[in-house]
């Protein structure tokens, strides 16, 4: 049994649309191999980066209006992209949307991006809306990616993607759990800033800077990190714990200080739970000095794979969860996201 999808994603990041085709194929019960055919991140406007991060300041009338917009948008770009790659053979287009609100403890999440918009255009199934049904089970609605990392990357002990924060999934008393471990880019990136560019390239700057250890000490000692999955990080806890702490007027040094803060943490998990080969993804694996310092600290096999895997995981992910949801598989496991039972999850247009 063979697939052909597309997994269309967007982070909160808003560094673009990523779009993955892929093919997949059911080998045994419970066996799944990939394989990416074609894949691009596709860079939004200033237009549209303007829109989308202030989506959550838009009274009704207008979110709505953006809703089928972007679903427009979406639909227009994966347009662009099989016309491109002269793709053939799509069963199914399978869409993350983007966030704009997200209170599981309210019991709703919105991902904007009318899936019938995508369909309309492109004259495929496509499967949307992830989020919800999770939500309305009791369960946060994330993280989503575990499935695609139990079936697909099985191979490994864990998944780590690091990313604004770095989170991992792996199996313990035989049900996969996940969680966020700590903050990454979303720090390091706003000092690299201070100092001209937009992100640490290898972690060069971090490099030569010096390591502050009483603000390592403080950084460590935060209460999350004591704390027992699940859990999962926001901006505010950033603002509110990690920046009054990052108090070092030389930019360089506070790269130093929380490139080994993330380092210690990362290898602290592997550690703890005895983890002998993890998947890295996510654009934090470019990183190579804070690699460096994980391995300083850790005898777990680092495995880092091509870049397809490593710029793409999550859309490839999200294409996975299509087809399985047009086959009525699980698709959400509730050992991640907290929700009463695994199911089947997402609207087929």
């Amino acid at each position: 049994m063979t697939f052909r999808a597309l997994g269309l994603m967007s982070g909160t990041s808003l560094d673009g649309l990523d779009i993955c085709c892929a093919s997949f194929e059911k080998t045994e019960i419970g066996k799944w191999s990939f394989e990416i055919e074609n894949a691009e991140t596709i860079p939004y406007s200033e237009d549209w980066e303007f829109k989308l991060r202030n989506s959550i300041q838009l009274h009704s009338e207008e979110l709505l209006a953006l809703n089928s917009d972007y679903g427009f948008y979406l639909g227009e770009k994966t347009k662009n992209f099989i016309e491109k790659y002269s793709v053939k053979n799509i069963d199914l287009i399978a869409s993350h949307g983007h966030t704009v609100f997200h209170q599981p403890q309210k019991k709703f999440t919105l991902q904007i991006g009318d899936g019938r918009a995508i369909k309309i255009l492109n004259k495929i199934p496509v499967v949307y809306d992830f989020r919800s049904q999770d939500v309305l089970m009791g369960g946060n609605g994330a993280p989503l990616v575990p499935i695609g990392d139990e079936l697909l990357f099985s191979e490994f002990d864990a998944c780590l993607n690091i990313g604004g924060f770095c989170n991992i999934s792996f199996k313990k008393d035989g049900k996969r759990i996940a969680f966020d471990i700590c903050p990454v880019n979303i720090v390091l990136n706003k000092f690299a800033q201070s100092l001209g560019k937009n992100y640490d390239e290898n972690g060069d700057f971090a490099r030569n800077g010096k390591v502050n250890f009483e603000a390592l000490t403080l950084l460590n000692s935060l209460n999350f990190y004591q704390e027992n999955p699940p859990k999962s990080l926001g901006i505010e806890w950033v603002n509110e714990n990690i920046l009054p702490i990052l108090t070092d007027e030389d930019s360089e040094n506070v790269l130093a200080t929380f490139t080994e803060h993330a380092a210690f943490q990362i290898a602290e998990v592997f550690n703890k739970n005895q983890l002998s080969k993890v998947l890295f993804t996510g654009g934090g694996t470019y990183n190579s000095y804070l690699i460096e310092r994980i391995k300083s600290k850790t005898q777990t096999e680092i495995f880092i794979p091509e870049s397809k895997i490593i710029d793409f995981k999550e859309a490839l992910i999200f294409a996975f969860m299509g087809v399985l949801r047009v086959n009525n598989e699980i698709n959400v496991l509730s050992s991640a996201t907290g929700s009463s039972l695994d199911h089947s999850s997402g609207i087929i247009v």
